[in-house]
């Protein structure tokens, strides 16, 4: 694959050059159920198609729903990694999205977490929306959001300078970019995509790191995860992530 990027690199925590883990234990076991829980409503039956498995993590919570799985990912260690905890159940596309070539399109198609990764993001939400995206197919994106309760936080601590900022942990993992749901829809409608449902998953005011500490408590009750949750479709913007379903839509057009 001809890219200046090393992928295997960008999801390696222990290569980090910093402090700052980047992935924890909250993303797994507290924003994929969320995210699972508000995209549930919107699936449609047939195939889906995950942009991004990583090691397979949000990969396996699909296999109830569908069993048409197919997943493109470009770093060949974490196919790798996937492929022993999912096996013949998924099938495996090593390829940039920018070059990768897929057979058919797809009922539903999941891009979570990956967008503010790419060196052209609204090139790929085009390919999603002329090429992959069946008739009638729904798109699941969610990006971490900006204006995160725990990232302004952040920014009013000197931590970050802005919340749009990309931190240097981020950085190292590969972002490009750090989203707004108002510049996450300019995105997808640059690329002709109709954004049919936005929202929040999950309030957050506190860092990831914190989390992971609080979860290994008795401090944080299930119910007290289901009010986040629920806060979160009230206040999408003080969020931990932000999401929009689209369907196909138009003539794609230049972001500005």
């Amino acid at each position: 694959m001809a890219t200046g990027r090393n992928y295997n690199h960008e999801l390696d925590d222990a290569k980090n050059s910093g402090n700052e883990k980047y992935a924890y234990s909250f993303d797994f076991d507290v924003l994929h159920p969320c995210m699972l829980k508000s995209f549930e409503p919107f699936f449609n039956k047939g195939s889906l198609l995950e942009l991004g498995s990583y090691k397979g993590n949000f990969t396996k919570r699909f296999l109830p729903y569908f069993d048409d799985v197919t997943c493109v990912e470009a770093s060949d260690v974490a196919i790798g990694e996937a492929r022993k905890d999912l096996g013949g159940r998924v099938q495996f596309v090593h390829a940039l999205f920018e070059e990768a070539k897929l057979p058919r399109r797809y009922d539903n198609i999941v891009l979570t977490h990956v967008l503010e990764h790419l060196d052209d993001p609204v090139l790929v939400l085009k390919r999603i929306n002329d090429e992959w995206l069946s008739e009638g197919g729904r798109f699941f994106l969610v990006c971490p959001n900006a204006n995160a309760p725990s990232r302004q936080i952040a920014v009013k601590m000197g931590l970050i300078s802005h919340n749009t900022a990309v931190t240097p942990a981020e950085a190292e993992h590969g972002h490009r970019c750090t989203y707004t749901l108002d510049t996450l829809e300019r995105d997808a409608v640059a690329a002709g995509l109709k954004v049919v449902h936005r929202s929040g998953i999950f309030f957050k005011a506190l860092a990831n790191f914190q989390w992971d500490r609080l979860l290994q408590t008795d401090i944080i009750s299930p119910e007290y995860l289901e009010g986040c949750y629920q806060l979160g479709q009230q206040y999408p913007d003080l969020c931990a992530s932000i999401f929009l379903m689209c369907e196909r839509g138009g003539v794609s057009r230049k972001a500005p």
